[in-house]
């Protein structure tokens, strides 16, 4: 079936490709929600700022 040294590359593909799943499922689930969720929070504050000092300079 598998010498010991298609063992140990199997496993360690298995591994690699783990890995990368894992790391995908975390980054779409945690970290580009926060990224957009941020970004938007942060432009709403920007265009509140905006409207505040045009209603001042009038």
């Amino acid at each position: 079936m598998f010498e010991f040294d298609q063992y140990l590359g199997f496993l360690a593909f298995l591994t690699i490709l783990t890995m990368g799943f894992w790391l995908m499922v975390f980054l779409l689930t945690f970290v580009v929600p926060y990224w957009i969720g941020g970004a938007l929070l942060e432009r709403f504050q920007e265009m509140k700022e905006e409207k505040k000092a045009k209603r001042e300079a009038l």
